[in-house]
């Protein structure tokens, strides 16, 4: 029987990777995406059309209404995505994202028996969101043993697996090029048109553009 693992896919680079990673691994890889009400919608299309080619074998889409919020430039329209770099923690951060992302998956985990959850979080070359370190996902493992029945009655362990935690864009790049990602289906712009045309500009165009860059991989990305 093949293990089971729930992946969190956005529809971008690093969730792709992730993915791939995942069923490298010999996982029965279950999907799940989130309709959080963010501006760059693109990225949910791309995630079905990952999930297709990439044969999972279930996909989601779960909708959480973040937008009604507000509080960040993804989810407020009257918050400008920013075309230049912060510093501290931009206005792109999505209060209680991941906690929110990783809870459901961590129920539909319980549901399916599977023990192992995949997120594409990463603290090298990412945009200083608290919810991408490394303590954050030791402390949701603790949290997922005492929360769930599983984990109290059953003694079960959940592990948050972060396959890209500590690599590079590029290095991510190269690993996911090795796997067969086809990166032409992912959508990372912040400010994706409706084609899924990024902006190039900000902070997620710049580190995917560095990354292709970086790992002397041509960018597929089509810019506006």
């Amino acid at each position: 029987m093949m293990k089971k693992a729930v992946v969190l896919l956005s529809g971008g680079l690093d969730s792709a990777t992730a993915l791939a990673m995942a069923k490298q691994q010999g996982y029965s890889c279950h999907a799940l995406s989130f309709d959080y009400g963010q501006r760059h919608r693109a990225e949910l299309t791309a995630a079905s059309r990952i999930a297709e080619r990439m044969g999972v074998f279930a996909h989601k889409t779960i909708h959480i209404g973040l937008d009604s919020i507000g509080g960040s430039a993804l989810t407020d329209k009257l918050i400008d995505v920013p075309d230049h770099a912060q510093a501290g923690i931009p206005v792109t951060y999505v209060p209680a994202r991941n906690t929110l992302f990783l809870a459901f998956a961590l129920g539909w985990a319980e549901v399916l028996e599977a023990w192992d959850i995949f997120i594409g979080v990463n603290a090298v070359d990412y945009s200083g969101y608290p919810d991408c370190r490394p303590e954050f996902i030791r402390a949701f493992e603790v949290l997922a043993g005492l929360a769930t029945r599983a984990g109290v009655e059953g003694g079960r362990r959940f592990s948050v697996q972060t396959p890209l935690i500590s690599l590079s864009k590029a290095d991510i790049i190269k690993a996911g090029t090795r796997l067969g990602v086809d990166y032409s289906m992912t959508v990372s712009c912040y400010s994706a048109d409706d084609e899924g045309k990024a902006c190039g500009v900000c902070d997620s165009c710049r580190l995917r553009r560095a990354g292709f860059h970086d790992a002397d991989i041509p960018d597929p990305t089509v810019y506006r």
